[in-house]
């Protein structure tokens, strides 16, 4: 794998750099709740700034759809940076225009401009050649700094790479490099999911079965999987479709071997207590939200025989005081087996959410900015981010 690192650029003092990042971050009566994406995309913009280049930063918050919303606006993500940096970030209220045409004109070398959210734009969803030209026309430089979208074929990840010399950023090459250690893993890998979405999950499950030793799955995930096997979920969450995407991990009903169901579940009765049921002993009026603790024991028995370990997807309903345990027992688990002997990658949001709440994030050897990207290039599935800034 060779990775057209911004590493590689020679001369950037005076050139102007499009900086796609992703700074879609959590906001609470307008400022930012949370600075974790910001700080991983900090060592580039630093990089970038010690080379005296302009830097446009851009980035998407939320989903708009294509209109412009006071409560998506990323002029809060730009205070926030500029606290983070220590420098002024102006902010510009727009995307492209007059206006920021004539601010970039502007800018001096080692000065920052933050544009206005990209999905304001219908033009950003729709991977439109007209808008990425007048970004790229912003620019000498692009650089994607933004892996947690690389799955996405929108104007400023896909089409604005034909107007522009293109280079992955200091966090997005991070980001393929240590994903790829799982491509080829050092075994026993164990892949531990959860979450919600079969369709999302099941190509990754399907790609990753041959080279894992076990998958162990929760949450509502695990729900499909009872669903399908006939047992009582009560009102669990689950997908209606699930089935379509559930046959290929079933042979006569039976499950195949290296997927690893669990054999306690937490739920809450309809009087709201939280009590331990075994699987097929769910009640009809009954939520599904942890696994039990003789779960915890079993899946832990796989992570600490790991050498390579994958984590996506929450194991409950962990926002939850009485349904947090099976979550946070796993996430210490695997942040206790990684850095030294097994290699540890977390994945997605409310994952990584859940790590941090055991102040054990450090000990992962790689915790990633990405969900969706990171399940997609994980399946093998289209990255159009990637092209022409990655090569096999």
């Amino acid at each position: 794998m060779r990775v057209k690192s911004v590493r590689q650029l020679k001369n950037l003092k005076n050139k102007t750099i499009f900086l796609r990042v992703d700074f879609n971050v959590p906001l609470k009566n307008g400022r930012v709740q949370d600075d974790y994406r910001l700080v991983a995309g900090l060592e580039t913009i630093k990089f970038l700034l010690a080379k005296k280049c302009c830097l446009i930063i851009a980035t998407h918050l939320g989903e708009p759809k294509g209109k412009f919303t006071v409560a998506y606006s990323v002029k809060p993500v730009a205070a926030r940076l500029k606290t983070l940096l220590g420098q002024p970030v102006k902010f510009l209220s727009a995307t492209v225009g007059a206006k920021v045409q004539a601010a970039v004109k502007r800018m001096k070398p080692g000065e920052i401009v933050m544009l206005e959210n990209l999905r304001f734009q219908s033009a950003e969803y729709d991977n439109d050649a007209d808008f990425a030209q007048e970004l790229a026309a912003l620019a000498d430089i692009y650089v994607n700094d933004a892996f947690a979208v690389c799955h996405r074929e929108q104007a400023s990840v896909a089409a604005i790479k034909k107007y522009l010399p293109s280079y992955a950023g200091l966090l997005l090459e991070k980001e393929v490099k240590a994903l790829q250690k799982i491509q080829q893993p050092k075994k026993p890998l164990v892949v531990i999911m959860g979450g919600a979405k079969i369709s999302t999950k099941a190509p990754l499950i399907a790609k990753l079965y041959a080279r894992a030793s076990h998958i162990l799955i929760g949450g509502a995930l695990a729900n499909n999987f009872f669903k399908f096997q006939n047992k009582e979920i009560g009102r669990s969450l689950y997908d209606q479709d699930s089935a379509i995407y559930l046959k290929q991990f079933f042979k006569n009903k039976k499950l195949a071997a290296k997927i690893i169901l669990p054999e306690d579940v937490i739920v809450q009765t309809k009087k709201g207590k939280a009590e331990l049921r075994a699987p097929e002993n769910v009640g009809r009026e009954e939520y599904i939200y942890d696994i039990g603790p003789a779960t915890i024991s079993w899946y832990a028995s796989y992570i600490k025989a790991a050498n390579t370990l994958v984590w996506n997807g929450p194991l409950g309903k962990f926002e939850t005081a009485g349904f947090k345990q099976g979550t946070l027992s796993i996430a210490r688990l695997v942040a206790a087996r990684s850095s030294g002997p097994a290699y540890g990658v977390v994945g997605g949001g409310e994952t990584v959410e859940a790590l941090q709440l055991t102040k054990m994030a450090e000990y992962v050897d790689w915790v990633s900015t990405a969900g969706g990207a990171m399940l997609t290039y994980l399946g093998g599935g289209k990255m159009p981010g990637l092209s022409k800034i990655i090569n096999n």
